[in-house]
């Protein structure tokens, strides 16, 4: 009986507080179909689908930048840029106004792989002015967004560039088991985040870094190469997004993509991506993207004028925020690498050294030795300090 009533009632309002978002994108779902039933067709869920394995693959993207306290407000720009080099490489031979007349027409993975080797530059750049010149993220990406905004205006003259090759544009209508290849794409981009995030080094050092910057590094962490490659990483990504793009548009200009950063961020937060490291899932951020786009796709459907939709990112990010708050306080407190700000105390030489969880916990100041979530990673520190 006593389990019963707790099974009915902490458990069950502790789960509703922790999943009110898509409790609530149910009913509107839900409410929505009843009252237009083309709603839940085939048709519109996978376009729906199409649409959310692009907004999901910058999102994953923009991840592991938040998941480490960063950021990247280069990934609209970056993607839109992505996509109109994508369109210039895969124009068809003779196309009126192609815009290198004399290029032949690059096979599709060839375009791809050219596309997301400059954006992974790009990337690079990015990772080396956060780690190395210290510069906030916020501020770096900011400026890289005002730079590739501008090498795209310039380059391409603002103008569209469509006349794309049917190899290309095919892959946005091209199915595998009746499912669309975008869809593929964005799940195997999916699968391959969770094995980096849960079973990989690197996905250990980011959450550590995310964790206690300070207590990783002393850990032996080499926090900038691994900034550095999350960076990296964070534009191939948003190069895939927008050659993907690209393809499903069948052109692309230089506003292409603006303003996806945004709604990545409002996203992975929605999901569970803590603002303040350290805290983030793959499946969790899946959730975050369908929350915009089932309802932009709502509003649509309830023919609201396309003008209010612009008023639609703003409650999802004050909610995105709030909610990544209260989750994300939530895990740190049981995540093992929750490692607060750690003890210190000087040792014979003077050099300030990170004191043992169990050593301040009994009032001692003896055992110094990496944090508890950093021990595994670097066996032969964790000997030196202890």
């Amino acid at each position: 009986m006593e389990a019963t009533k707790k099974l009915t009632g902490k458990s069950v309002k502790k789960w509703l507080g922790n999943n009110a978002i898509i409790v609530l994108m149910l009913l509107v779902s839900l409410f929505v179909g009843i009252i237009h039933p083309n709603f839940f067709a085939p048709a519109n869920l996978i376009n729906l689908f199409k649409n959310v394995s692009i907004r999901y693959i910058i999102a994953l993207g923009i991840s592991g930048c938040l998941i480490t306290t960063g950021n990247d407000l280069s990934a609209g720009r970056l993607a839109g840029f992505a996509a109109c080099l994508a369109c210039i490489f895969a124009q068809t031979e003779g196309a009126a106004g192609k815009f290198y007349p004399n290029m032949p027409t690059l096979p599709t993975p060839v375009v791809f792989i050219l596309v997301i080797a400059i954006c992974a530059i790009v990337g690079l750049c990015n990772g080396l002015v956060v780690s190395y010149l210290k510069v906030q993220p916020f501020i770096a990406t900011l400026g890289m967004q005002q730079v590739v905004y501008g090498i795209c205006l310039v380059y391409t003259g603002g103008t569209p560039i469509g006349s794309l090759n049917k190899d290309f544009t095919s892959l946005a209508s091209n199915t595998i088991l009746k499912v669309p290849v975008l869809i593929w794409i964005a799940l195997i981009v999916a699968v391959c985040f969770w094995f980096l995030y849960n079973k990989t080094r690197h996905g250990k050092y980011m959450y550590a870094i995310g964790g206690n910057e300070a207590a990783a590094e002393v850990a032996g962490v080499n926090v900038n190469a691994t900034k550095i490659r999350i960076y990296i990483l964070a534009s191939c990504m948003f190069g895939l997004a927008g050659c993907l793009l690209a393809a499903k548009s069948g052109g692309a200009s230089v506003n292409t993509a603006m303003g996806y950063e945004l709604d990545a961020i409002a996203a992975s937060t929605i999901g569970g991506v803590s603002t303040t490291g350290g805290v983030g899932t793959v499946p969790g951020i899946l959730v975050g993207v369908l929350v915009f786009e089932l309802m932009k796709v709502a509003l649509q459907f309830m023919n609201v004028n396309s003008s209010y939709t612009y008023i639609r990112p703003g409650p999802c990010h004050h909610c995105g925020c709030g909610h990544s708050i209260s989750v994300s306080t939530w895990q740190r407190s049981n995540s093992p690498f929750a490692y607060g700000e750690a003890p210190r105390r000087e040792n014979r030489r003077g050099a300030s050294a990170v004191i043992s969880p169990a050593a301040a916990a009994a009032g001692g100041t003896g055992g110094v030795s990496a944090p508890p979530a950093l021990r595994v990673f670097s066996p032969t520190l964790r000997k030196k300090l202890e």
